[in-house]
């Protein structure tokens, strides 16, 4: 594969550090990995030539501008989960970036959404564009103007499911971080049967999957838009799945119908958001197609919810 020269946005976030990791480990392109705070990034920039750290903020993105102009790939993972600033660096700083690249000289944008906006046809869900949380809300809005620009027919938007990830050099994701939790109260969960379902991915999948895709972007008439997801997994089989891990016995189980956790809501005045209660009502967020590096031949790092507990460090129950 040919050099090329690459941005990599949000480098120090969760997913950042994968992808960062991965182009730094096993190609030679040339990087440049913008974060707000380098004492966050704890890849290897020194490992080879060819990596530069660039010190700045999504809110001064035109201060790069004359190197935007010439990078021939650009990864955007920056994103803000909440605040004061959500929609103008997850909606107009973005779009911003994005005309500053050269529809000439750049060969792709991998533009990071998240699933939440799609409906279960990969179709935008209209109630995330109006009760989604602001970050939901925001990336909804995005990816509504892509279209509108200059660059649009280079960019391929990747939806993650839910997103795993973290160890000791790479920050925990939000969902990593709630794992001992579930550990913690799998004496209770386990006796609960919940209709619902889902996918999720882990940070090396998604990033195995975007060099895949830095190395052989779509073709003109190829699909631009990708949910990154394992195979779809119930909530009860996940639940059996950490029981079997470990070794803890179910003798029963009591459905948790909506009815019944509407009464629990009421019961103990527990206040949701609207988009909550439509996640309750909706509960299969699953999607089809999705991909994961099986699709392409690729080795797939965490498959199974085995897999999740022994790469979160979770031990294994004694048998």
């Amino acid at each position: 594969m040919s050099q090329k020269r690459i941005l990599v946005t949000g480098a120090s976030g969760c997913i950042g550090h994968y992808i960062s990791d991965t182009l730094i480990q096993e190609t030679d392109h040339e990087l440049y990995l913008l974060v707000r705070n380098p004492n966050k990034l704890q890849v290897d920039t020194q490992a080879r030539p060819g990596i530069t750290v660039l010190q700045g903020d999504m809110q001064d993105i035109r201060r790069f501008a004359d190197l935007l102009s010439t990078i021939d790939t650009a990864v955007l993972t920056a994103t803000v989960w909440g605040g004061d600033g959500i929609y103008d660096i997850n909606v107009f700083k973005t779009l911003e970036l994005l005309n500053l690249l050269s529809p000439d000289r750049c060969q792709q944008v991998i533009y990071f959404s998240t699933a939440s906006v799609l409906d279960h046809h990969n179709q935008l869900l209209k109630e995330a564009g109006q009760i989604g949380t602001d970050y939901i809300r925001s990336k909804y809005n995005c990816l509504q103007q892509l279209d509108k620009l200059a660059i649009a027919p280079k960019i391929t938007s990747v939806f993650p499911t839910l997103v795993l990830g973290g160890d000791a050099k790479k920050p925990n994701s939000h969902l990593t971080m709630g794992i001992p939790e579930v550990v913690k109260y799998i004496n209770l969960i386990r006796f609960l049967k919940v209709d619902g379902s889902f996918h999720f991915i882990h940070g090396q999948d998604i990033a195995t999957l975007v060099k895949y895709l830095i190395d052989y972007p779509p073709e003109q008439n190829e699909p631009r838009r990708f949910v990154l997801g394992q195979t779809p997994l119930t909530v009860n089989q996940a639940v059996e799945d950490v029981c079997a891990y470990l070794n803890k016995k179910i003798y029963f189980r009591i459905p948790l119908s909506p009815s019944l956790a509407d009464l629990l809501i009421a019961w103990f005045r527990i206040q949701m958001a609207a988009w909550d209660r439509f996640c309750m009502q909706y509960r299969h967020f699953t999607y089809t197609p999705v991909i994961n590096p099986t699709d392409f031949n690729l080795p797939n790092y965490c498959v199974t919810i085995a897999d999740v507990l022994e790469i979160s460090g979770i031990d294994r129950g004694v048998k």
